[in-house]
């Protein structure tokens, strides 16, 4: 179900959105929506990285630091 909100911003933004939003037919509600997606979106994908790299943190116990010599042997 969709519900209705209202945002406000100067009149001029909004022309200049419409306008643009128009040469890519679609609408500013359609806009709306899909940068609402991505926002949320962002935020799954944070999270994902954070559990990353804390499943990855047991390859941060290396023991110490490494000479430029132990770092390029190969």
């Amino acid at each position: 179900m969709q519900r209705n909100i209202t945002f406000s911003a100067e009149e001029e933004l909004i022309k200049k959105a419409r306008k643009k939003a128009q040469k890519e037919n679609t609408t500013l509600n359609a806009e709306f929506r899909e940068w609402l997606k991505r926002y949320i979106g962002a935020d799954k994908h944070l999270v994902n990285f954070e559990s990353l790299m804390e499943s990855l943190r047991y390859a941060d116990s290396g023991g110490g630091s490494y000479s430029r010599d132990e770092m390029n042997e190969r």
